[in-house]
């Protein structure tokens, strides 16, 4: 792997894992993040255009422009840039007309930002498992609860948002198919899987809506913002207009309906201007970060990597192992506090939502597969800026502990013939 070089990035406000960054003052030990930001050195002369234009609030030629590109590269005819990704999907939602009453089929490996916004609008989650082959919703799960609802006559959900979790696509056809037979509109939350593909397409092509973000934590970013697209241009349109507090066409302000703050800054989108740049660039960067651990870690008893699903091409936004205790020795969370010891973040991969406290009274298809990734899954540090040495650091962690298991049950087993 060709080593990765940049400057040193600065500590960032609002990262993820950053309020342990204070506690180590030796330049051998420094923090090594899950996956933070990486400017290109463009960002700061679009702001500088911005500034100079006097474009500061949420509107302007970049936001404009940042939208087009976002599109573009999507493959999508309409997009509207906003605050964040979960203001996307709650857009989505509301444009849908999610309503009290509802139900919405979500995938329960997911980040919550993707799924309160169904509590938004008072409607209900129903969760869906995870397939193994890319843990993403289950398509058989999913047409078996929509099958079983119909014969029963059941109320069918007012939508289904599938996830793209850590750069994957989900398998999007045949979630189309499915879901087509009801007329049930699908929203394909790809906030983590901006660039990649599915059978040759951008992810999330041919749901209603998609929804990216652009979280200090994603491939790239704007500090913090999202953006709804669909090919749908009345759809895009009333989102716009709900995101900039629903006024309507008059001198005074007007309002026939209520509406939010969520459009993205246009210093915001400055910055993703800059970022979008390198966009491809980052994708092969996570790609060989990918590929360093799985060659570096190949052959260690219990441990394994995220698949990659038959029908895409992942962006391995982050890369994530699965440790099994009994092949090992060694277990997610006492793998993940060494590395910290060492001034290293890693992170479990998400509690499903079916386990979370605020969800505890919602139905859950299944559970077991994405339960499983949980008491087992951890995310390895992914940013792009990380070199080699960054990465044998983490790497020598993990080694060192499963030598050390592995020696302590060879001289369990030579004690015991001994005896």
């Amino acid at each position: 792997m060709e080593e990765i070089t940049s400057r040193r990035q600065p500590v960032a406000a609002g990262n993820e894992g950053m309020e342990n960054a204070g506690r180590y003052d030796s330049p051998r030990q420094k923090r090594i993040f899950l996956s933070p930001p990486h400017m290109c050195g463009d960002e700061l002369s679009m702001v500088k255009k911005a500034f100079n234009g006097n474009y500061i609030a949420p509107l302007g030629p970049q936001v404009d422009r940042f939208e087009k590109k976002i599109a573009e590269k999507a493959g999508i005819s309409y997009a509207t840039a906003l605050a964040s990704g979960t203001a996307a999907m709650h857009l989505a939602m509301r444009v849908l007309g999610i309503e009290r009453g509802d139900e919405v089929f979500c995938q329960s490996l997911t980040f919550i930002g993707g799924v309160s916004p169904v509590l938004y609008q008072g409607a209900v989650p129903v969760f869906i498992d995870s397939e193994k082959s890319s843990w993403n919703m289950d398509p058989d799960l999913l047409a078996e609860e929509l099958h079983t609802r119909a014969r029963a006559g059941k109320k069918m959900p007012a939508a289904v948002i599938s996830t793209d979790i850590y750069g994957q696509c989900a398998d999007m056809d045949r979630i189309l198919d499915i879901c087509g037979n009801y007329g049930i509109p699908v929203v394909s939350d790809s906030a983590e899987a901006l660039g990649a593909t599915y059978k040759g397409r951008p992810a999330g092509a041919g749901a209603k809506a998609v929804v990216f973000s652009f979280n200090g934590n994603k491939i790239i970013t704007t500090s913090g913002g999202g953006m709804l697209l669909s090919d749908d241009e009345r759809f895009v349109q009333a989102a716009r207009f709900l995101s900039q507090q629903a006024r309507d066409p008059a001198p005074h302000y007007e309002h026939s309906a209520i509406g939010y703050n969520y459009r993205m800054s246009n210093i915001a989108a400055a910055i993703g201007l800059g970022q979008l740049k390198v966009l491809d660039d980052r994708i092969l960067q996570k790609r060989r970060i990918f590929n360093y651990y799985s060659g570096a870690l190949k052959g260690l008893a219990g441990v394994e990597f995220m698949p990659e699903a038959p029908y895409g091409h992942s962006t391995r936004w982050l890369t994530v192992v699965l440790i099994t205790p009994g092949e090992s020795g060694l277990d997610r969370e006492t793998v993940r506090k060494a590395l910290e010891a060492e001034n290293i973040e890693s992170r479990p991969v998400w509690k499903p939502m079916h386990l979370q406290p605020a969800f505890k009274e919602c139905r859950v298809c299944g559970g077991g597969v994405c339960e499983d990734f949980f008491q087992r899954g951890l995310c390895l540090p992914s940013g792009t800026a990380m070199t080699d040495a960054d990465l044998d650091r983490v790497v020598s962690v993990i080694r060192k502990m499963s030598a050390a298991k592995a020696e302590k049950r060879r001289l369990k087993a030579g004690g015991a013939i001994c005896h």
